[in-house]
């Protein structure tokens, strides 16, 4: 499987590890000197070639932009998710400028995604919003 490492493409060679902590071998990395200078750089798959997702799951990139709103209406818009020690947020950039909203990826807070309209359903009232 191709993968992109800083502005380099490699084809992994070899997988071990676990799924949560996975060890690569990739082409080209022969040595360890060679695979400590790619320390603590990202590896980038293509989307295609990406496992499918879970229900429930989402791609980041695709939340940003998102409408955010509740019945009474719209609280602001995805800038971007944040992956927190406890779940993952989406930090909203609110419609009346007075900052952040931060939206916890949970049950509780988060009640529907439909990306076809682009539109995130949340409680106000589980965030704090009055």
């Amino acid at each position: 499987m191709p993968v992109l490492v800083g502005d380099r493409e490699a084809l992994i060679t070899r997988v071990a590890g676990m799924d949560e902590r996975p060890i690569v071998r990739l082409d080209g990395c022969d040595d360890r000197s060679a695979a400590q200078a790619l320390a603590g750089r990202t590896l980038l798959v293509a989307r295609k070639l990406a496992p499918a997702l879970e229900p429930e799951q989402w791609w980041a990139e695709d939340l940003e932009g998102c409408v955010v709103r509740d019945a009474r209406g719209p609280l602001g818009k995805v800038r971007r998710l944040l992956a927190l020690p406890s779940c993952e947020v989406l930090e909203v950039a609110r419609q009346d400028g007075a900052g952040d909203l931060l939206v916890p990826l949970v049950k509780d807070a988060v009640r529907e995604v439909d990306l076809e309209r682009g539109v995130i359903e949340v409680d106000r009232l589980f965030l704090g919003e009055s």
